[in-house]
């Protein structure tokens, strides 16, 4: 890192750190603020520096819990002897997290990308402890029906060209900083930050093990955790719901939005047609006050 990027970090993600032992691994975390938690959780290749502008906005009256996965962001990056890269096992990592933190009531879940299958799996383990959702380009079911699979996916999942291209040359995280805005395009500054995790062949593990660990059909091993997880989303049609979404995604696309919608007719949607994936990145000075709004809102005690 060099002295200026270090600078820059700092700068604009003004947070003091925290850690998790986590079988010998530090899981690290943001916690921020005080109030009711609003537990954000992110996808891949971000990290925790996805919801920096989110937190500063918040936690003058709530609690801002943000982990990094491990592999992610701050938090050490094992080996796979080390570590299970599994859905399943960043679901108990977050419940880890939480238990430790006596977080049990009230949570808001901000979810984006495969963070919404992680917090949504949380979810359906612990309805009883969901107050709000706010859904951000994410899914927490199948691949929708109409929805074909994107190729670019499937040869970083599936082949050995796609593993030396992101591990080798962090294809993933560099393409999805430099194609993930569409209204406001990230300048050199901010994709070398969300790049910063991801520096060497071993810190990219996550990155791929993500894309690997995406269930297409029966026999994958995060298949029937998605099932399960689909199934048990009708629970939640009730709460409050606010959902984001940058319309130029090109993996979570209207199909996905479709299919939140079906779901949970009631939510109210914002939908943005020249924004991208990093919905935060291309809109935040729309989406920010939608969500402290939302959350303030849907909290009369306050």
């Amino acid at each position: 890192m060099t002295l200026n990027l270090t600078a820059e970090l700092q700068k604009q993600y003004p947070f003091d750190s925290h850690h998790l032992e986590l079988n010998g691994l530090q899981y690290h975390y943001l916690d921020e603020g005080q109030g009711e938690p609003v537990v954000m959780v992110h996808g891949n290749p971000s990290w925790s520096f996805y919801y920096r502008n989110l937190v500063l906005a918040l936690r003058d009256r709530y609690r801002c819990i943000v982990p990094d996965h491990i592999g992610c962001g701050l938090s050490d990056k094992p080996d796979d002897e080390r570590y299970d890269y599994s859905l399943s096992q960043r679901v108990d990592d977050l419940e880890q997290l939480l238990e430790q933190m006596e977080v049990r009531q009230a949570i808001t879940l901000v979810v984006h990308d495969w963070g919404g299958m992680i917090g949504m799996a949380f979810a359906v383990r612990h309805p009883e402890r969901i107050k709000r959702l706010v859904i951000l380009n994410t899914g927490a079911f199948h691949l929708p029906k109409s929805k074909p699979f994107p190729a670019a996916l499937r040869i970083c999942r599936d082949s050995f060209i796609g593993t030396l291209l992101v591990r080798g040359f962090n294809a993933f995280s560099v393409a999805a900083s430099q194609v993930g805005c569409k209204r406001n395009p990230m300048n050199g500054t901010l994709r070398a930050l969300y790049q910063l995790p991801y520096d060497s062949w071993r810190n990219r593990i996550a990155t791929l093990r993500f894309v690997q660990d995406i269930p297409l059909a029966p026999g994958d091993r995060a298949f029937e955790l998605v099932n399960a997880v689909a199934d048990g989303l009708e629970q939640f049609r009730n709460l409050p719901m606010l959902v984001c979404w940058g319309e130029l995604d090109f993996v979570f696309d209207r199909h996905f939005l479709d299919e939140w919608q079906r779901r949970f007719p009631d939510a109210e949607i914002h939908r943005f047609p020249d924004c991208g994936h990093y919905i935060l990145e291309d809109a935040g000075p729309e989406i920010i006050p939608l969500v402290s709004a939302f959350l303030d809102r849907m909290n009369p005690a306050r």
